[in-house]
Order: structure tokens, then sequence, then C-alpha cells
């Protein structure tokens, strides 16, 4: 060993005897002299693959001439430096030797105010050689620290980027090897370390957390609060790389950081947030992660939880499905701290950033998946958190609050919920978004199991059908959310629902009668049929049919407060036209109710809305108000007391509205077949002087109304009319011949027509041939109508007429023919006349 010592010895020194004149010319002014002799340096020394022993005798004879040739002014020269000096640290046994000379050279050319190394290369240069230094000499390190400290807070925030990647891990390597030095000056890094944290090279921000970590993990611990905002705006990294860098340094605080304690309320909502990740890799490493947490925290506080080890690992009942229940330690750790979570959660989840507000929103889910019951504790700030974040336009806060709220349902007890829930549907505590509270309740009772919810059935259903409930809004969104609630319970408690059927049934016939649009009113039917579904029954005419007399008394209750801003008249409207012919069975209940709000002095809209209700039915009057056959004995009553006195004038454009819309209602009674003709004819000294009456109004489609409805009295009694009664129907109608709609003349021809169809052997011609005569008069004039299917119709109805009077209609036709008027047609009629049989005349 000694000889080889000494041979080693004899070596270097003849190197250097050899290397001597390359050190003179060190000195020398000539840039290029001393360039050439630092690469001769370095071709004799690290570039000859000599022993480590010979280079730990070159390195201490050339330390000094390489630490003043990083000062060159050439950069060259300043690389084959740094090169050098790497190169010999990284092979001599006892690189610590360099350190007196070293580091004060490397703090005063990295380490000042102003870094005296302008080439960023160079700059990298040095801070790889501080890093390899800092792993081969390790603790030698310790009376350095300062100066290392002082290089890396420069160096950290140098503008080159790949210098502060190679500062931070330089840092770590720090940390890792004095660390009981280390967390006396850890502190001075974070502030350039936080300076570079966002910076705009993803590597360099990863670089960053890692060093953030070790710093944290070997320092005092008092600058985690300063870096904990830091980390968390980085799991917004749009970097995967960044955000996997975070979860991995929060794991490793909370499995190896000595303060962990203190700060487990603020390091576990991060790892938490970490596991939604959308990145698998990163959800999984978080996963796993959370899971040694809580397992290291079960096994360090084993004495403390050794009741709950022993008895609560059963899985509680209801628990949702596909879903891995958390360890107990992870639960425990949740719990404990979910108190000073929920501020913070409140708080964020109403942050301005839409990316925080759907972390928040994934993060409440989690937690409430781990605290299980122990959440009730936190019940009412948890609801208000709910209701913010529901009604989020974020859709993806808004679905993972819902699925926050539905996990609530699963593990708080309805008893406890919904004392709070079902108070704060009817006492609003957001008058700007008053939907909220229904849209968590239809989110809870989805979550919620169908034994456990059976008993609340009839306290939920009566809240949901009161009237400050279902009829107070009609907002889409609200109806929306009240239909939700309905699904819920139909979905999760099935065939108990029967008991609430009805309450059920009122709030969907209320949905359909507020909403405007025809998709949720689709949406409100099917959950009708589902209704029907759950109960057994064939059809929802079965549905109304068990309910209808309820349903009725439900209305009428309040049928006197009714205007045009009632939703009742809209549930009127849905009831009667839904239950098809099984309104027919309840007419004697409905009627009271019609007579009530049809009154001439009820609201006007109202009663025009009813009106054109009624007028649909009656039309159809066999399949819908008269299935039965009972309207028929309520029609005389129907007619004298709410039509009749509907169809009194009143001065009044609203008034002439509400009395066409009676006569509409009219004459689908007529039409329909509900009425009688026996009926019709004993009530006809009523009805003809109303109708008649109506044939002057000044709206057009009153009069059209009118015609249309004396049209169909006269079929259906005119033959059984008195000729006193006949002849007061037709200058009324004449009048309408100059009528200035096309259509109304139209039909008055034609009723004129049946007037005289109507004609029997008790109209005698000769004691009423004044009332034929002014007729045959005032008809033969249209004749010359500018309108020629005017003049058609009027001929065939002379013709008809003819037979009625033929003698005196021919005098008149002879004396218009005579006038030169219209003489084509009254040669028609004459010839027409002239082929009657002899003695014809009315039957």
């Amino acid at each position: 060993m000694a000889a080889m010592a000494a041979g080693d010895e004899h070596a270097s020194s003849e190197i250097l005897r050899g290397l001597a004149r390359h050190l003179n010319c060190l000195n020398e002014d000539n840039k290029s002299t001393r360039k050439r002799a630092l690469e001769l340096i370095k071709r004799e020394t690290v570039d000859k693959g000599l022993s480590s022993s010979v280079l730990q005798e070159l390195f201490s004879a050339l330390l000094k001439p390489l630490l003043k040739c990083m000062s060159d002014p050439m950069e060259r020269c300043r690389e084959t430096a740094l090169t050098m000096t790497t190169e010999f640290i990284r092979c001599v046994p006892k690189p610590e030797e360099s350190l007196p000379y070293l580091m004060p050279c490397l703090a005063q050319r990295l380490g000042e105010k102003e870094t005296l190394e302008t080439a960023e290369e160079l700059r990298l240069l040095a801070v790889e050689m501080l890093t390899l230094t800092v792993e081969v000499c390790g603790k030698h390190l310790a009376p350095y620290l300062t100066d290392m400290i002082n290089i890396l807070q420069r160096t950290i925030v140098d503008p080159f980027p790949d210098v502060r990647r190679e500062s931070c891990k330089c840092t770590i390597n720090v940390a890792k090897s004095l660390p009981e030095h280390f967390h006396m000056q850890a502190e001075s890094l974070m502030k350039p370390l936080m300076q570079t944290i966002s910076h705009q090279h993803s590597r360099v921000r990863v670089s960053v957390v890692e060093a953030t970590g070790a710093v944290i993990q070997h320092s005092n611990g008092k600058k985690v609060d300063d870096v904990l905002s830091h980390l968390a705006q980085r799991l917004f990294d749009d970097s995967p790389q960044v955000r996997r860098a975070v979860t991995v340094v929060v794991g490793d605080w909370l499995l190896q950081m000595k303060d962990r304690y203190s700060y487990f309320h603020k390091l576990v909502p991060l790892l938490l947030t970490c596991i939604s990740d959308e990145i698998p890799e990163i959800s999984c490493l978080a996963a796993d992660l959370w899971k040694q947490v809580g397992a290291q925290w079960e096994k360090e506080n084993e004495d403390d939880i050794k009741d709950k080890l022993d008895f609560l690992l059963t899985q509680p009942p209801f628990y949702p499905q596909g879903v891995e229940r958390p360890g107990l330690g992870c639960r425990e750790l949740v719990v404990r701290h979910l108190g000073r979570l929920v501020p913070a959660i409140s708080n964020d989840i109403t942050d301005w950033l839409v990316p925080t507000r759907v972390r928040t929103s994934q993060l409440l889910s989690l937690l409430l998946l781990h605290a299980e019951d122990h959440s009730i504790q936190h019940l009412q700030p948890l609801l208000a958190i709910l209701y913010r974040a529901s009604t989020d336009a974020e859709r993806d806060v808004n679905s993972n609050s819902l699925a926050a709220a539905k996990l609530l349902g699963t593990f708080v007890p309805p008893a406890v919920f919904l004392k709070l829930l079902l108070d704060h549907v009817t006492n609003l505590s957001s008058s700007s978004h008053p939907w909220a509270p229904l849209m968590v309740l239809a989110a809870v009772l989805g979550g919620c199991s169908k034994p456990l919810l059976k008993p609340h059935l009839q306290e939920i259903a009566n809240k949901l059908a009161q009237p400050d409930v279902c009829q107070e809004y009609q907002q889409v969104v609200y109806l929306e959310q009240l239909l939700g609630c309905v699904d819920a319970l139909l979905y999760q408690s099935d065939s108990d629902c029967s008991a609430v059927s009805l309450q059920l049934l009122q709030v969907l016939v209320t949905v359909q009668s507020l909403c405007p649009e025809p998709r949720l009113s689709e949406k409100a039917l099917e959950s009708v049929q589902c209704l029907c579904k759950v109960q057994g029954l064939d059809s929802v005419k079965d549905l109304y049919r068990q309910h209808m007399r309820q349903l009725l008394d439900w209305l009428s209750a309040s049928v006197n407060t009714w205007s045009s801003y009632s939703p009742q008249r809209l549930q009127l409207h849905i009831i009667v036209i839904q239950s098809g012919p099984v309104i027919g069975e309840f007419v004697s209940q409905l009627m009271p109710l019609l007579c009530c709000c049809l009154q001439p002095d009820r609201d006007i809209e109202m009663r025009m809305t009813i009106f054109t209700m009624l007028a649909r039915l009656l039309l159809d009057a066999t399949n819908t108000l008269d299935s039965q056959g009972h309207f028929r004995d309520e029609s005389e009553k129907f007619l004298c007391d709410v039509l009749l006195p509907n169809l009194v004038w009143r001065a009044g454009r609203s008034a002439a509205a509400v009395r066409t819309s009676a006569l509409s209602c009219l004459l689908a009674l007529l039409h329909g077949g509900a009425i009688a003709p026996g009926q019709l004819l004993c009530l006809e000294e009523k009805v003809s002087p109303q109708v008649l009456s109506a044939l002057e109004e000044d709206s057009q489609m009153a009069r059209l109304l009118a015609c249309r409805s004396l049209s169909t009295i006269l079929r259906l009694i005119g033959a059984s009319l008195h000729p006193e009664a006949l002849n007061k129907i037709y200058p009324v109608l004449l009048k309408r011949l100059d009528d200035s709609s096309e259509e109304v003349r139209s039909v008055a021809l034609q009723a004129l027509g049946l007037w005289l169809s109507s004609l029997t052997k008790d109209y005698t011609p000769e004691l009423y041939a004044a009332h034929l005569q002014l007729l045959f008069q005032q008809l033969l004039l249209y004749l010359d109508d500018p309108d020629d299917s005017v003049q058609g119709q009027v001929l065939e109805i002379l013709k008809k007429g003819s037979s009625v009077h033929p003698s005196l209609l021919q005098r008149e036709a002879e004396a218009v023919r005579d006038k030169q008027r219209s003489p084509l047609y009254c040669d028609q009629l004459l010839q027409h006349i002239s082929s009657l049989p002899a003695g014809a005349g009315v039957d």
C-alpha cells in the first residue's frame, strides 16, 4: 500500500511538473493562450483516466487556478474550468477537501444580489456541479449551508428554466443530506419557490412542487399555511404531471411530516380532491395514498378507536351499490375534521372560478361518503351548500352536488333531513332560486331506502300538495323540480305510493296546468301513468275515477275566490280533459262548481276559459260529460243558470268576448246532443230571444255562432215551433243577408232554408201571407246579388219556399221579372213553380 501511495504521489508530481508551463499560461492576457492551456490541462488530467488518488493530488493542486478561471472574461475558459472541477469532484475520493475554496467561489458567482455569471448555460453547469457536490459531500456541507441557501435563493428564480429545475433538484438533495441543520434555514427558500411554482414551463412547476415537498418535510412546519394555497392552485394545473407531483407531495406529508396531525384538516381535502382527477393514473395514485394514510392513522390511534374496530366494521344497510366503503381510519379522519372542512366548502362552492367550484362539489361528495351518518350534526350548513351548488350554472357542479345530496339521503335518517328540508321548501331562504330546496329534496329522496321512507310518505306528499308549494311559482325549472320530487317518490316507494296517490295526482295536475312547455307536460303525464302502474290500475281514467270525488271537492273548496290568475281553473281543465268519460259519472258534483264560477259577476277571462273548455267537451258529449247520460238531466239547469245569463247584453268588449265564448258553448251543447229536443223545446222561449239578440253583435264570430246556433235549433225543433215563434226568427235572419262577412251571409241563408223547411200544416199560408210576402220579396232582391254563390243559394231557397205558397211567390217573381231584375233566375224559378202539382202547399 505504501509503495502504491508513493507511486501515485510520484505520478502526480510528474504530471504537475508537466503542467507547470500550462498553469503559468493561465495568467496570460491572451485569451486564446488561456483557453489552450486549460484544454491541455484537462487532457492531461481528467480525460486520461487516472486513478482516484492521483486525481485527488492533482485536484488539490489545481483547485485554486481552476476556481480563478471561473471568473475568466472568456466564456469558453469558464466553461472548461467548470467542467474540469465537476469531473474532479465526481472522481476524487475526498471531494469535501475542496469545500473551503469551492463554496465561497460559487457563492460569489451565484449567490450575490447581482449574479456575476452572465451565461445561462454556465450557470446551469455551476448548479449541476453544486448538486453533485451535495450528493458526494453530504454532511460535510453543514458549515456551508448558509452559502448554499443564498445560492439557491437566487438560482430558483433564475431566468433560465433549466437552472430553476436543477436548483429544485439541488434543494431536495440539500434537505435530505442535512436534515439536522436544514430546518433552521428552510423557510428562506419558500419565497423563491412560491415565486416559481406558477412558471410557464410545466417541468419547472413539477420540480418546484417536488422541492416544496422536501423543504416543508424537513422544515419546522411554520410555512405550511403559506404553501397550501399555492399547492391547491396546482390541483387545477393543465399538466397532469404537475397534478401528479402535488398528489405525491401531499400524500407524503400526510404519511411522514412530523407535525402532520396539526394540518390534517388542510391536507386531507387536497388529497381527496386528487382522487377525483380526470386522469385515472392520478386518481388511482391518490386513492392508494389515501388508503395508506387511513391505515397508518388507524394503527397510530388503535387504542382510541378500539371499540369501533371491534363493533363498527359491518357495512351499513342500503350502502350505495358499486361503491367501495373507505377504511375506518379514512372515515375517522374525515369525521374528526368535518366541522372545519364544511365552512371551507361553503366558501369555495361560490368561487368565481368554475374549476374551483367543480372540484369543491366533487370533494363534497367524497366527504359525505366518508362521514356517513356523522354528517347529521352539520346538516344545516350542508343543506345551505347544496342549495347554492344545485343552482350553479355549471352542469358539473350541479350534478356533483345532487350526487352529494343523494348520499345524504342514504346515510341520514328521513326523520332528520325532512324536518329541515320540508321547512325550507315552504320558507325559502333564496327568493332568486325558490326551486333549490325542491331540487335537493328530490336528490335526497333518491338516495333514501324504501323501508325508511314509507312512514314519512304522507308528510312529504302533503307538503308537496300544499298550494304555497305546488301553486306558488310558475317557472319551468321550479315545476321540473316539483315533478322530480314526485318521480323520486314513485321510484323509491313504488307500491307504497298508493297511500298518497291523491296528493301526488294533485301535484301532477298542477304541474300540467301551470307549465307553458309541452315537453314538461308530457313528462308529467308520464308520471301520472307511472302512478297508475304502481297501483296496478289499467289506465289514467281509472286513476281519475278513484280520486275524482276528492279532486272536485279540492277545487270546490276555493271556487268562490277563483279569478283569471287562479291555477284552479287550469287544474279543472286538466282534470276534465284527461278523465274523459269518467267526468260523466260525477256531473252532479261538477255542475254546482260550474254554476258558481260562471256567474255573470265572476272574472271575465276565467269565464271565457271555462266556456272554451266546456265547448270542447260538449262537442263530444257522449264520450265526456254525457258518457253516462247524466248530463241531460242537468242540461236544462246548465242552459238556464249558466249559459243564458252570460248571453245577456252588457257594455264593453270584454263582455262581448264572454258572450262569444258562451255562444260557442251553446252551439257545442246543441251539436253534441247533450240536450234532448224536448228539453230544448221547453226552453225555446228563453233561448231564442238571446240567440236572436246575438245576431246583432259587433263581433263577426259572435254573429256567425248565433246563426249556426239558430240553424241547429231549427233543425232540432223547428217543426215543433209555434208559427208566432217562427215569425220572430226570419226578419232577423234577413238582416244578416247584408252582413259584412260572406260566411255569416252564407250561414244566414242556410238558416232561412231550414226555416222554410220547418213550416208545417199549422203554419196557414193565407193567414200568414204577409210574412211570406215580405220573406219572398226580400229573397228575390238577392237574386241580383253580385256574388254568384249567393244568387244560387237564394234560388234554391226560393224553390224550397215555392211549395209553401206557390201563387204568392209566382206573383212576386213575375213582378221582379217585369222590372228587368234577375230575369234569368226569375224564369228558372217560375218554371219550377209551374212544374209543381196543382194544390201544392205546406204539408
